[in-house]
């Protein structure tokens, strides 16, 4: 399919809104743990943008013609997608902005190559996410829990609309809850090979589930659940 085959595919407006939902995250630095392994080391994350939205349905369908989620609403997360779904989205969205791909698949089913100098949309890191969500914070969470995050304990087991919510100080939404979010990093590759870091906590997960440290991996394009989803991020 042609560029201008794909472009016609998704109303301009959308398009707009996407750039005008990306929230510029400044540099800074992050002190993170695994509570498996005990370690813990600093980040430096260089400034960046990140969608104040999780992607949702209605934009997943405009972009790749498919509506994957068990949840059904074009405001609700796109949910019951693996890593690779979520890739291959930032890539297309990229060919309609007329941006460079992040990613490009090599043959083999979960070999990739990632350009870091890419202008175009890709999923967050792991140092990334967890600076954005914390927004300067420092307990476990960014705000009281039914206030900031859909849980167990309020979600009547289902998604629901992005942005409902209280945003964190940043102005990023569902951080915590709803959805859990892929990122870009593989988890330890020595011990799970390819599968990549999920964070953040979603509508199944109960209190304890659902904090800014809680660290959880999966297989990269088997793995397909419905309280995971994403959010995207560009290079400043």
């Amino acid at each position: 399919m042609s560029l201008e085959e794909r472009a016609n595919r998704i109303d301009r407006i959308i398009l707009k809104r996407i750039e005008e939902d990306l929230v510029p995250i400044p540099a800074g630095r992050l002190a993170m743990r695994d509570d498996r392994t005990g370690q813990s080391w600093i980040a430096q994350v260089p400034s960046f943008h990140l969608s104040k939205y999780l992607v949702t349905q209605q934009l997943f369908e405009e972009v790749m013609g498919i509506s994957p989620s068990t949840f059904k609403g074009p405001r609700h997360p796109v949910e019951t997608i693996s890593w690779k779904d979520a890739a291959t989205f930032c890539n297309e969205l990229s060919f309609l902005m007329e941006l460079n791909p992040s990613y490009q698949f090599a043959g083999e089913e979960e070999g990739f190559y990632f350009n870091h100098q890419a202008n175009g949309y890709r999923l967050p890191t792991e140092a990334e996410w967890e600076y954005a969500c914390r927004a300067g914070s420092s307990g476990i969470r960014y705000g009281e829990l039914d206030a900031i995050a859909w849980y167990r304990a309020n979600a009547a087991g289902s998604t629901h609309e992005v942005g409902q919510k209280l945003p964190n100080s940043w102005g990023l939404f569902d951080m915590i809850g709803n959805v859990w979010e892929w990122c870009a990093d593989i988890y330890d590759a020595t011990v799970y090979g390819s599968y990549r870091i999920i964070r953040g906590g979603g509508w199944y997960d109960e209190a304890r589930g659902c904090m800014v440290t809680n660290r959880r991996r999966s297989h990269p394009t088997a793995y397909k659940i419905d309280d995971l989803g994403f959010r995207i991020a560009r290079n400043s």
